[in-house]
């Protein structure tokens, strides 16, 4: 039987304060000014880029930060199997990976967003939402499609090589965790090496090193790979 350990070592979760800005800073200062400013008109903001450019990490940390104030934010991803009905509760509402919606999470998007900005409900709720293609591309019902190129569109722009480091560096600072150079070298020539497949792949590490009570060296990394294999390992 494997001796369970206290998860002491997990990471904050995504926030506006630690997104690192880079090239989309116009896309973070947009947000931002929207919490800052939550009594202004809502009008619809779209963030597009490839994986690993920090979409999710923005729509998580908006979600984050609404709550914290105390809004209710209504959630859907490709994942929510069964979205159920708009939620007139809710203050705003998140909507992420729209380019894999199936028919079914597609009919609720839009159902979301047709009542987020209904004014006999009372004032428009903000909508955020994110993908993987610009809106004209989106594989989506024509209606839900133009909805989310309606209001304010960005493009999110991928990190450079040495600020996806400094990303994966600061994680691990975060988890209490001394990601060496070798480690991060192999890391990042062995495997996927978009920031949301590394940030997952560190995750999995801290957990393995948690449970086998040992430090993150390249070692234990080649041990927990015998362990927990990983198939999208590159040549």
């Amino acid at each position: 039987m494997k001796q369970l350990v206290l998860d002491i070592g997990v990471a904050a979760g995504p926030t506006m304060e630690n997104f690192l800005v880079a090239g989309n800073r116009q896309a973070w200062q947009h947000i931002q000014g929207m919490l800052d400013a939550p009594a202004q008109p809502a009008t619809p903001v779209y963030l597009w880029g490839e994986q690993g450019t920090g979409k999710s990490h923005l729509l998580r940390a908006a979600v984050q930060a609404l709550g914290n104030a105390g809004a209710r934010v209504g959630w859907m991803d490709a994942g929510v199997a069964d979205p159920g009905a708009f939620d007139e509760a809710w203050d705003a509402v998140a909507l992420d990976d729209v380019h894999r919606y199936d028919a079914r999470q597609q009919a609720a998007a839009f159902n979301w967003f047709i009542n987020a900005g209904n004014p006999a409900s009372g004032a428009a709720r903000l909508v955020l939402a994110a993908g993987r293609l610009p809106p004209a591309d989106l594989p989506l019902r024509e209606d839900l499609r133009s909805r989310l190129g309606w209001g304010h569109v960005f493009r999110l722009e991928a990190l450079h090589e040495a600020q996806c480091r400094q990303v994966l560096q600061r994680q691990a600072a975060q988890r209490g965790i001394a990601l060496s150079a070798e480690v991060l070298e192999y890391m990042r020539a062995h495997f996927a090496r978009d920031l949301g497949s590394q940030m997952r792949l560190l995750e999995r590490l801290d957990r393995f090193a948690l449970r086998t009570q040992r430090l993150i060296t390249l070692a234990l990394l080649r041990a927990m790979l015998q362990d927990e294999p990983i198939a999208a390992e590159t040549p």
